[in-house]
């Protein structure tokens, strides 16, 4: 009942903010698909409560390009800003100018990289949205760019946020692309699926490093940097050795996180034909070293017509799993020739076997096993390649791959030019074999099928033609070659096995009301040695029901989202699952349908779990407030500490802006002595600059001081010494004042000195000069002529 009242308050809300925002009802479109359901999406979009210039939820796409290239891949992230969040989302790519309501309104294609979080919407396959409600912050997709004069594209986005729809027409949930203007000779179309292609091609690959603490400073691993030894292979399209949204391998886990190629060759070569050379290269240590000092490392690989694509890996460490390489690279073209040269800049990627955010995280390994994807400047605050503004990651490495030669006959359709036929000079491929050079072959043909079909032990067969034989006296090896063969599935050692991944949770429901179908996969972890398929399935089926009635007076909800844990550990418990109304019902009428579901939970019985823990807390804030240090955070133990070895608590490092540092002041030196024998004067003190303030710190006080003194009153002249009332004025010449004073007290005194040097350099110092007697009078005054000395400040700027 209290949920009902809650629904029917939300309901009451939004439909009056429909109406306070004078939003007229718009009637679902009649020109759009069979079932109209496009057109609803669009139209909750529009009659949702808007939040113009609003920016706690933004669209980015990766390196905020304003242009997109024809058939390229870019990568598209929906963010909430903390502490906001979202549960739901809507996510489609119009035609600028168009509606949504016709299939030919959108373009370009999504790609789902993570399908827990984002699934094609039902019934309107161009929208991408969730695949389960909850709480999330991000989402990504890749979308490919639409074809040649396709013109502008608006990708949009809504977002559900406490079951109210927030869209923006205009703003931070919008992005404009337009079509780049195309370079004259830049290709417009990926070559052809099927290779047409004749004769060999041999290739030289090699491998530029560019990750160096210069180009990549954040956090880099000054100790043990270094590239791993790069694997590959040259295959069919049948074979993949990686691929972004694809699982990593056995021998991809054991390249990203150990370095080790061993197994990846093992599973490269257990392929047969399919595969045809194996590309290898040393590893690098240090990652980074000046071309005048090491060589970049190279291999060379051949391809033909049926193994013309080129794969590759190597990590990069240290780091949790990550990779740079490339997967299924096409070396032929539409024209039925071979790529003459290949230059690409690689991205770090991630293989999903580990969930480390930065190079020298601890090992994390991620159960269940998440798909490959590369990394992204939003992924981690922690993480070495972040940006908070979402830029692109400065390359890591780049590739170069170049044709040295081909072999056979060739049947491109442009001609050859100039470069093709200079490289081909002197660079025909050499059997590996005992051929005499008298001897003149064809290349050898594939090899036949297994003359067995059974587990029988069979033969196999390929053979080549002898085209010429320049000296008689010298005999020609065979024409023929056999090998043996079992039949599919057959193993000479053992049955063969085939090792499954768990199932992958259940897929959305076909259609949006009644009864539908849902489907779940599971993949191959490993197949069997002998290269047979396995006959295991890979996919099940079965019924699935949503929203019972399909009719205007029922709304449309979200797929049940996954159970919440059960109450209790041990025992019997209570466990919850929600779903969301994504739209009301289009006659105004009240959602009936039933958003929340509560069922009974058993787990094991309590005695029988010797280690009871919970889960664990959030990452405690960092230690410090400023520059490095650790975070950590536990878990409670529910059960008897005796049968329980579980560490119950972690710590990472963390890293947060550099502490500012305050200038730091010398002691302040004594008082000089005062500048004046008698009278007035000054003493002054000074002091240095020890360190300079950094990063914001407090700036530098003063480094002088001055102050009055006073020794005692000079005294004053007589008539007589002055010279009488009547008598001549003495002149003070160019002395001026000085002069006078030399005559003072009746005595007769030296010109001043000049300045002595200062006495410190900087930081505030003090210069001297002196003026002595020159001829002392007689009489009861004598004791007044002394020597005289007069001091001042110097070199007070700052060390």
């Amino acid at each position: 009942m209290g949920m009902y009242v809650h629904l029917l308050l939300l309901q009451y809300y939004l439909v009056s903010s429909l109406v306070c925002n004078a939003v007229a009802f718009v009637e679902e479109p009649s020109g759009g698909r069979s079932d109209g359901y496009c057109g609803r999406i669009l139209w909750a979009q529009t009659q949702g409560t808007r939040r113009d210039g609003h920016h706690e939820f933004s669209l980015r796409v990766e390196g905020h390009p304003e242009t997109y290239k024809p058939g390229n891949t870019y990568r598209v992230v929906l963010l909430a800003t903390s502490p906001a969040y979202f549960r739901g989302f809507t996510l489609i790519a119009l035609k600028e100018g168009r509606e949504g309501t016709t299939d030919d309104d959108y373009t370009g294609q999504f790609q789902i990289i993570d399908e827990e979080d984002t699934q094609f919407m039902t019934n309107c396959p161009p929208a991408v949205t969730e695949s389960t409600p909850r709480r999330r912050t991000r989402i990504q997709v890749l979308w490919t760019a639409p074809p040649t004069g396709s013109g502008c594209v608006i990708l949009k986005a809504s977002v559900v946020q406490k079951k109210i729809i927030y869209f923006q027409n205009e703003g931070s949930l919008t992005v404009r692309l337009c079509e780049k203007e195309r370079v004259f000779g830049e290709a417009t179309e990926t070559p052809a699926i099927e290779c047409c292609a004749c004769g060999t091609a041999k290739y030289r690959l090699t491998f530029h490093g560019n990750w160096s603490e210069k180009v990549h400073p954040k956090d880099y691993p000054r100790r043990a940097n270094h590239w791993s030894a790069l694997i590959g292979a040259s295959h069919s399209r049948s074979y993949v050795l990686w691929e972004y949204g694809g699982y990593a391998s056995e021998g991809v886990r054991q390249v990203a996180e150990l370095g080790s190629p061993i197994k990846m060759e093992e599973e490269i070569r257990q392929k047969g034909d399919e595969v045809l050379t194996v590309i290898k290269t040393k590893a690098q240590w240090p990652a980074w070293q000046p071309l005048n000092l090491r060589a970049a490392p190279s291999a060379e690989f051949s391809v033909d017509r049926t193994r013309h694509l080129m794969s590759f890996l190597t990590m990069l460490g240290p780091s949790p799993d990550w990779n740079v390489g490339l997967s299924g690279e096409d070396l032929c073209t539409k024209e039925c020739g071979w790529v003459q040269r290949l230059v690409t800049d690689l991205i770090p990627w991630d293989a999903g076997t580990d969930g480390g955010v930065t190079y020298e995280s601890p090992n994390k390994p991620t159960i269940p096993q998440e798909k490959i994807r590369p990394l992204t400047s939003l992924d981690h605050p922690q993480s070495p390649f972040y940006d908070p503004e979402g830029g692109a990651i400065t390359p890591l490495a780049k590739v170069v791959v170049e044709r040295i030669a081909r072999k056979g006959e060739q049947c491109n359709v442009v001609p050859d030019s100039i470069d093709d036929i200079v490289a081909d000079i002197g660079q025909e491929e050499k059997e590996e074999d005992d051929t005499p050079e008298t001897c003149i072959y064809s290349g050898w043909s594939p090899w036949s099928a297994c003359s067995s079909a059974t587990c029988e032990k069979g033969r196999r067969m390929r053979q080549r033609m002898l085209k010429a034989q320049l000296d008689l006296s010298v005999p020609c090896p065979h024409t023929q070659d056999f090998q043996p063969c079992m039949g599919p599935g057959c193993s000479i050692e053992e049955p063969p096995t085939c090792m499954m991944s768990e199932w992958i949770s259940w897929s959305a429901c076909s259609v949006s009301c009644g009864m539908g179908m849902r489907s779940r996969e599971r993949y191959v972890k490993q197949y069997p040695e002998d290269g047979s398929l396995c006959q295991l399935h890979s996919e099940e089926t079965e019924k699935c029901v949503v929203n019972e009635e399909c009719s205007p007076s029922n709304c449309v909800v979200t797929e049940w989202a996954e159970w919440d844990p059960c109450s209790v550990t041990c025992g019997l418990g209570m466990r919850r699952r929600e779903r969301m109304v994504k739209m009301p019902p289009l006659d105004g009428s009240m959602c009936k349908t039933e958003v929340a579901e509560v069922e009974k939970c058993m787990m094991p019985e309590c005695h029988t779990i010797p280690c009871m823990l919970s889960p664990w807390s959030e990452w405690s804030e960092c230690s410090v407030t400023c520059g490095r240090g650790i975070r950590t955070r536990q878990r409670m133990l529910k059960s008897d500490p005796a049968e329980c070895n579980e560490e119950l608590e972690q710590t990472e490092k963390c890293m947060l802006p550099e502490c500012p540092i305050d200038c730091m002041m010398s002691e302040w030196s004594e008082w000089s002595e005062c500048n004046k024998s008698c009278g007035k004067g000054h003493t002054i003190r000074t002091r240095m600059v020890k360190l300079e303030p950094q990063f914001g710190g407090t700036a530098c006080p003063e480094t002088i001081q001055r102050k009055k003194c006073k020794i005692r009153k000079c005294r004053t002249k007589t008539k007589e010494e002055r010279g009488g009332g009547g008598g001549k004025r003495r002149r003070r010449g160019k002395q001026g004042k000085d002069a006078a004073v030399e005559e003072q007290a009746g005595c007769r005194m030296q010109p001043w000195t000049s300045w002595r040097d200062c006495t410190k350099p900087c930081g505030g110092g003090i210069q001297e000069r002196f003026m002595s007697v020159k001829k002392r009078s007689k009489g009861k005054l004598m004791a007044s002529c002394k020597d005289r000395k007069e001091i001042r400040a110097c070199n007070v700027h700052p060390c």
